[in-house]
């Protein structure tokens, strides 16, 4: 169809006209953003603290997501708005991670004022970085196109460095922020190739075209792809294979999986504590967000075995349970050595990743594996939409169990000056309220009942089993995931070790918490959810399932 410049100018304005109030939570974000950037310039924060002008902003932003949510379940709508012209997707999984990182953004800023980082002359610039790696992360899990999907992650990524390097004078803060920049940098340059391999070979970088027709355009590419033949075909299937592996490098690297891991240990470490509590939640929920809708785009929400390339996506989806196995063991077995507690709950982060990468890999199995038996369309889906179940459940409930254990850090940090294992010695003497949270998300995240942890790792498991049964691999993924849950259980005892029975050393600085203190009230109103999500499974387990159905399209019950 031929159109003119001015026909061409008159549907991208209507476009983002329409776009604009599907974008609004990113769109309050940015005016946050503006707004301290102006109370900065003008040295008006004496007047309007970074702080408040931040918090202000992501709870109007978080109000808005939460209306948007209410539609969708009011309306029942099952299927997504393509916003700007395709490049970024409107749907419930959307508007359910606006709401995850949305709400988690104000726990972090919650805490920043609880803790004093930043102080008031930095204010402004700290929160102007942690919105807009926010504002990132957004994009990262309404992604729709590939060069939509790389700019987000560096949108997510430079503040992050910036954060990490943020405590000035401190010279493993700086070493910290230069070996994730580094890194950060490789992970970035492999993933942009490997999308102009897949755009060049497919002739498509957008993931979803018309989300009415439930067939992303990869998919479809894909699809014909695959029916060709010859020699130049198998060259061609080569390198398509490698530009896949290579934009998922670039994903693994945001969730530190291994081999992509070696970043995270260091920065946690030289970054505030705060720091490393934002990093190790939000760029994990908006990276599996993220994997979650490309692996969809490459195997097609409702493809069945037997369809071109499902071999190789199977294969992949095997890869990633391996990888999956192997981060989790890597990061339990690197826990048991560290003395510093940010330290080890970075190896612990690395650990979790790869207990909810297994789900993924999961999904990838059960839609690509071969049809067989009674095996229909319908149930290979409804399996499907469990894996995605149990990786959003997973992530509720890792919100507040590790920001939990962060924030607890981060106040001991405060009065001790010491971020050691050692140094917690009798803190259940002096501040039993630290000490009874920090007990909570340390089970939970073992994995014991009746902690919201246990049923997020069951949610997963079950998802593996699911997949064993198509794929004998993943029997060894769920063995290996299940041994890692038991070999966790000592290097976090350790901790509860210190805290409990461990008599507090002479001349050691004491720590006093007050159960009704600013501080106590914090981590009451986050560890106390992890035992909440818990008890209340069902809640939850209905919104995951909800949102999970919408994704792949399936009516809700």
């Amino acid at each position: 169809m031929n159109l003119t410049f001015e026909k061409i100018i008159q549907l991208l304005g209507e476009n983002t006209q329409n776009s604009l109030p599907l974008f609004s939570p990113e769109l309050c974000i940015v005016g946050t953003i503006v707004a301290l950037l102006l109370v900065r310039l003008f040295n008006a924060d004496r007047h309007f603290p970074g702080s408040i002008v931040a918090i202000i902003g992501t709870v109007f932003a978080l109000g808005l997501a939460a209306l948007q949510f209410r539609d969708f379940r009011v309306s029942g709508e099952t299927g997504g708005t393509a916003m700007f012209t395709g490049l970024l997707l409107y749907d419930p999984f959307t508007v359910y991670f606006r709401i995850f990182l949305l709400l988690f953004l104000l726990f972090v800023e919650w805490l920043t004022v609880v803790t004093g980082i930043p102080d008031a002359e930095d204010a402004p610039d700290f929160y102007v970085l942690l919105l807009g790696s926010t504002l990132g992360m957004l994009l990262m899990a309404s992604a729709n196109h590939l060069l939509i999907v790389f700019l987000a992650i560096e949108m997510t990524s430079v503040p992050s460095y910036a954060m990490v390097g943020f405590l000035k004078g401190r010279r493993a803060s700086s070493e910290a922020a230069l070996k994730y920049v580094v890194y950060g940098a490789g992970a970035a340059g492999i993933m942009l190739y490997g999308i102009s391999l897949i755009a060049g070979l497919l002739g498509t970088a957008q993931l979803t075209v018309d989300p009415g027709s439930h067939l992303p355009s990869i998919t479809q590419a894909l699809v014909e792809f695959g029916k060709l033949s010859g020699p130049a075909h198998a060259a061609e299937m080569r390198t398509l294979v490698v530009g896949i592996l290579m934009v998922l490098v670039g994903v693994a690297f945001k969730l530190s999986l291994f081999p992509f891991h070696f970043w995270c240990p260091d920065a946690f470490e030289g970054a505030a504590a705060e720091v490393g509590g934002y990093l190790s939640v939000a760029s994990k929920g908006a990276a599996f967000a993220l994997l979650v809708r490309f692996c969809l785009a490459l195997v097609g929400a409702t493809r069945s075995g037997g369809a071109p390339l499902s071999e190789l996506f199977m294969n992949i989806g095997v890869a990633l349970g391996v990888v999956a196995a192997v981060t989790a063991t890597f990061g339990n077995l690197a826990a048991y050595t560290q003395s510093n507690i940010k330290r080890l709950l970075a190896y612990s982060t690395i650990a979790h990743a790869g207990y909810m990468l297994m789900a993924v890999a999961a999904m990838m199995v059960i839609l690509n594996a071969p049809t067989a038996g009674a095996v229909t369309l319908a149930a290979r889906t409804a399996s499907a939409e469990t894996c995605i179940q149990g990786l959003l459940y997973y992530l509720a409930v890792y919100f507040f169990m590790n920001l939990g254990a962060f924030a607890i850090v981060a106040l001991v940090r405060n009065q001790t000056y010491s971020e050691q294992i050692a140094d917690y010695a009798g803190l259940a003497r002096q501040a039993p309220v630290l000490a009874v949270c920090m007990l909570i998300c340390l089970v939970s995240l073992v994995g014991i009942p009746p902690f919201g942890g246990f049923f997020g790792k069951l949610a997963v498991f079950y998802s593996v089993v699911e997949s064993a049964n198509l794929n004998p691999v993943m029997w060894g993924v769920f063995v290996v995931g299940v041994l890692n849950t038991v070999l966790s259980l000592f290097y976090y005892l350790r901790i509860v070790k210190y805290m409990f029975f461990s008599p507090l050393p002479e001349g050691a600085r004491s720590v006093d918490v007050p159960v009704l203190s600013d501080a106590g009230w914090y981590v009451l109103f986050v560890s106390l959810p992890v035992f909440g999500l818990g008890i209340f499974v069902n809640w939850l387990s209905l919104l995951t399932h909800d949102v999970a159905g919408w994704l792949l399209y399936l009516p809700r019950g």
